[in-house]
């Protein structure tokens, strides 16, 4: 809830500095920066030590961005450096944070149950980013100090959770027999990807969907020049996203997707490319946020089918370094996709730029069909054979 609530207030204070799209890719460029530098070493600290503590110490990184912040904008917030400062600092935190923290559930849940847990914990996920960016809206538009306060304040309370968590005994004693750290130890991650074709190319194509696909980054040009809504309606649209997700959450753990696994990960693709391409040529407010709703919605399942393959198919003992290489891939997705998309529209305009990054994303699922045909044809997560080592 406070990384979303900042993200509203920080994309609507940056783009109001020069009303420059370029500026909102500048963010999510500096925010992935620190990730190729950082992921796999805090994957291997993420499979030797304590994985609650690294969490803790990943929040109370991300409370002191927020404090910076509320500096910033108490001095009046007019110049974009500190922002892109920022921006950086807090990608370091969740590039040592991210590793350790989705590490944990598959190791205090039995397998049977994973992808029903994964769900839930999808469900408190969405709840937090749905609540979040609409009350960061309310907040800003009261006072934009508030919202950085408040967030300071819940990433306290994140450390907190944090350190009440209690991870198996056995798990201690898996990083205590771990061999001294080295190069090939760091890289074992990689090599995991590489020896799973299936798991591989789920992960490439959630990172070609949504680089080229996605549009958050955009928003903040969408409702101040094109929809012509204020800081609440960048708010709601901004949680839409994640109220089609939570939608898809809670279906999710009554009815978690068991069967044609690989088909549908492809359909839902294809589904988001044609949500963005609906989103980009919208001049209605309405519309545009049940296009956002519906992206969140399907991409929802597409997160929800690699996660449990990512889960199912990683020993523990590897695991925080396995989900240190899809970090990057989803960063890059994320992070340096809002920097493709604010070059793009620099370049050609928004809604040329969000309408061809959708259709992209559907030639895409289509192409996949061939290009990813192993994939294509899973049908259950028990699938799923990476090589032994």
């Amino acid at each position: 809830m406070a990384a979303q609530m900042t993200a509203v207030a920080v994309g609507w204070q940056v783009y109001s500095i020069h009303h420059r799209a370029f500026d909102l890719g500048l963010i999510g460029l500096l925010e992935f920066a620190p990730l190729p530098l950082l992921a796999l070493p805090a994957g291997h600290v993420a499979d030797r030590l304590p994985r609650r503590r690294i969490m803790g110490a990943a929040f109370v990184l991300e409370g002191a961005v927020a404090g910076a912040l509320l500096a910033v904008t108490l001095s009046g917030a007019r110049e974009l450096w500190p922002f892109l400062l920022l921006a950086f600092a807090g990608g370091v935190a969740v590039a040592l944070g991210t590793p350790a923290a989705r590490a944990l559930p598959p190791m205090l849940v039995p397998p049977e149950l994973l992808a029903g847990a994964l769900a839930t914990r999808s469900v408190a996920f969405q709840i937090a980013t749905t609540s979040g960016p609409a009350l960061g809206g309310v907040l800003f538009a009261i006072r934009p100090e508030l919202v950085y306060a408040i967030g300071a304040g819940l990433l306290l309370a994140s450390v907190g959770c944090a350190v009440a968590l209690r991870e198996p005994r056995s798990v201690e004693r898996l990083h205590a027999a771990e061999p001294p750290p080295g190069l090939a130890s760091v890289l074992g991650g990689i090599r995991f990807i590489r020896s799973a074709p299936i798991l591989l190319g789920a992960i490439s194509l959630d990172l070609f969907a949504v680089l080229f696909g996605g549009a958050v980054a955009l928003l903040p040009l969408y409702a101040q020049s094109i929809l012509h809504v204020g800081p609440t309606g960048f708010g709601v649209l901004r949680s839409a996203p994640s109220v089609g997700a939570l939608l898809a959450a809670l279906w999710l753990t009554r009815r978690p997707t068991d069967r044609r696994i690989g088909r549908t990960l492809l359909l839902v693709i294809g589904l988001f490319g044609a949500s963005m391409v609906v989103f980009g040529l919208s001049r209605w407010f309405a519309v545009s946020a049940v296009a956002l709703a519906v992206s969140g919605l399907v991409d929802m399942f597409s997160v929800n089918i690699r996660s449990t393959t990512v889960a199912v198919a990683t020993p523990d003992a590897l695991r925080g370094r396995v989900l240190a290489v899809e970090m990057v891939f989803i960063s890059a997705s994320n992070e340096l996709g809002a920097f493709e998309s604010g070059a793009a529209a620099a370049l050609v305009g928004a809604v040329p730029a969000v309408v061809a990054g959708g259709a992209f994303t559907i030639a895409l699922a289509i192409a996949s069909f061939r290009l990813f045909p192993q994939l294509a044809s899973v049908d259950r997560f028990e699938d799923v054979r990476p090589a032994a080592g």
